[in-house]
């Protein structure tokens, strides 16, 4: 049996993008906007408490459990690829932490024709979008829906890495968000009141009180319908029974990096050659269409650590459970902060005019869980610091198993196909074993347990890389945002998909190449900007910074 509702927008995905948009559009009351989620609401206490982030990652809740294909250049393994499957989607399952990317990465979009998207254009969005919590400026948001704020994570192996930065030479920032990118700092965090803020918390829940929104949870979108090339609603399955939402307006994709291309080509856009291989009629020739995807590489080395560090001491099993509780009822404790504490965003080579390695730490071994002596002993302590590629050459894609819409898509990354990635992320390696030599972090480095001192050549790194790297978990790019000239752009400017009417996609997958640093931000504040775009509203002033 199939049931047909009628409405003005409506969205795939709730996402970062998908709520985001679920509210700015309606505030115009005139507007029905319904919102189509493939998961369930966020009610999990692992989502609201920021500690539950690494349960989340070990335990692939709440995502599509997606693997790549066997990557050539990494010894043949199946990468994960964690994506949100739940309401709030990737926000609801990353590491909060709040990134905009170099100003350098919006310019380059702009030089390639994307003028709107320039840093100037998209600065004014990224401050409408946040809640800083030292109050606005010229380059931070003071009301915004979504809460940043500076990490409190109290470790002295914090400032002993600030320290061996300065004494290689490198630069400390205040605010990697703000004036300088480049450098060491205190991480930023999507964290309010000691909870997770999720997009799904900022925009989407203060939008449910509106009588124009609708939301539906549990459905897997399973074609666009079309009226020719305009794209008049979205056909769906919930559970046995299948539905079509009719969008007056406009369809959109909010799906993210991989459903938002795999819904495109169930809906014949795509490569003609590659839909009819599988069935499935070309109604759209846009070869672009699930090609260009990117990701974040990262590799980690791991240290056994001199002494005990604040995360092993308050992961006591008599300690936890009042945390925990703390974290929920109070937001206080050491529940309400991941075990990081810093980030940097460094160049490996002299004359480059932008990061090209961004370094993530964590305060704890490979394996830590509870314990509880003299029942379960101590783990010994360690830390981790990883390098993470953030500008590759190297370009994967995603396309279609079957005409089934139930069938994961193969996922390729192509990771460290680019020679320079394989070279920029050995000195990163390189850079990272360097700072732990210094004397401020090496009183703290009791031994290098992976790759090991001992693996010290460029083909003992090299080894190391292929055997272990693994995502950031930023992947995007599959949908590309360009001009009518690049053959391989699938939306427009206004990120409108090419030989269509009514139809968008606002994610992830429209980014043209990376940014360099996490991915959220930069999504809401596309989508901020999509909101004005679709309501037909001027876009914000560029800012003059």
């Amino acid at each position: 049996m199939t049931t047909e509702r009628v409405f003005d927008y409506v969205i795939v995905g709730a996402g970062s993008a998908g709520c985001t948009l679920a509210n700015r559009l309606t505030e115009d009351t005139s507007v029905r906007v319904l919102v189509l989620e493939a998961g369930l609401w966020d009610r999990d206490l692992w989502i609201r408490v920021p500690i539950g982030w690494g349960k989340i990652l070990q335990r692939r809740l709440h995502d599509w459990k997606y693997f790549s294909e066997p990557e050539p250049a990494l010894n043949g393994r199946r990468i994960e690829c964690a994506r949100g499957k739940v309401i709030g989607g990737c926000s609801s399952i990353n590491a909060m932490m709040y990134t905009r990317g170099h100003r350098l990465d919006y310019d380059r979009w702009a030089r390639a024709g994307l003028s709107g998207w320039s840093f100037a254009h998209a600065l004014p969005y990224f401050r409408k979008q946040e809640s800083w919590e030292g109050g606005a400026d010229a380059y931070r948001g003071g009301n915004g829906p979504l809460a940043t704020r500076m990490s409190s994570f109290d470790d002295p192996l914090v400032e002993a890495y600030f320290e061996a930065g300065k004494s290689l030479g490198y630069a400390f920032t205040n605010d990697y968000n703000g004036a300088q990118t480049e450098g060491f700092a205190r991480l930023q965090s999507t964290i309010r009141d000691g909870k997770r803020c999720s997009a799904a918390d900022a925009y989407l829940r203060p939008a449910l009180a509106r009588a124009n929104l609708s939301v539906e949870v549990g459905v897997l979108a399973t074609r666009i319908a079309f009226e020719g090339t305009r794209a008049v609603g979205i056909e769906y399955a919930q559970g046995a029974q299948t539905a079509v939402a009719r969008a007056e307006r406009e369809v959109i994709l909010s799906g993210g990096v991989i459903n938002s291309p795999q819904l495109l080509m169930l809906s014949g856009i795509g490569d003609p050659d590659e839909l009819r291989a599988l069935g499935i009629e070309a109604r759209v020739p846009l070869k672009g269409v699930g090609k260009n995807l990117q990701d974040h590489l990262s590799v980690g080395v791991d240290y056994a650590r001199k002494g005990s560090g604040r995360f092993r001491e308050d992961m006591r099993l008599d300690r936890v459970g009042m945390d925990l509780l703390k974290a929920r009822l109070l937001g206080a404790g050491s529940a309400i902060e991941l075990p990081s504490g810093w980030t940097a965003f460094l160049k490996t080579q002299a004359g480059t005019a932008i990061p090209d390695i961004q370094l993530l730490f964590r305060a704890t071994p490979p394996v830590a869980g509870p314990y509880l002596p003299p029942f379960k002993r101590a783990y010994d302590d360690g830390f981790c610091c990883r390098a993470v590629l953030i500008h590759p050459q190297s370009r994967g894609e995603i396309k279609l198993a079957s005409a089934n819409p139930r069938d994961p898509v193969r996922i390729r990354q192509n990771f460290l196909a680019a020679d320079r990635d394989k070279r920029t992320l050995r000195a990163g390696v390189r850079l990272v074993r360097e700072l732990a030599r210094q004397a401020p972090l090496a009183k703290f480095v009791a031994a290098e347990i992976a790759p090991g001192k001992s693996k010290s050549s460029g083909a003992d790194v090299d080894a190391h890389i292929r055997a272990v790297a693994a995502t950031a978990h930023h992947p995007l790019g599959t949908c590309k945002m360009g001009v009518d000239a690049d053959a391989m752009a699938v939306v427009d400017s206004e990120l409108r998909v090419r030989g269509t009417q009514g139809l968008r996609v606002v994610d992830a997958s429209v980014m043209p190449d990376l940014v360099g640093g996490n991915i959220n931000a930069p999504v809401i504040m596309i989508a901020e900007r999509a909101a004005d775009l679709i309501r037909g509203r001027a876009p914000l002033a560029p800012a003059a910074v």
